[in-house]
């Protein structure tokens, strides 16, 4: 396993495992547990773009993310995929 990734999954189960603990907590802190949630966000973000990077892989975690989310991010994607098409034509164009 690359260095980066495992480093990464180790940060990420630290934050899993620390967010069960405050999410266990009785009664459970809404501050504790903002903090908690923000760190394993953070984590799975981190994880995810090494991923990307060592393997070319996609989000693991895309099927959690809510509808609207997903929407949004394909339509990024998109917009990012036709202004480097369209950058790559006008080039091909001038080289004409």
């Amino acid at each position: 396993m690359s260095k980066k990734i495992d480093a990464a999954l180790k940060t990420l189960v630290k934050a899993l495992e620390h967010h069960g603990e405050v999410m266990g907590d009785r009664p459970v802190s809404a501050k504790r547990a903002g903090r908690a949630t923000e760190k394993v966000r953070q984590a799975a973000a981190a994880y995810t773009t090494v991923v990307a990077e060592k393997t070319g892989q996609p989000n693991p975690f895309v099927d959690f993310l809510d509808p609207a989310t997903v929407r949004s991010l394909k339509g990024e994607r998109d917009a990012i995929a036709a202004k480097e098409s369209t950058k790559k034509d006008g080039k091909d164009a001038a080289k004409a």
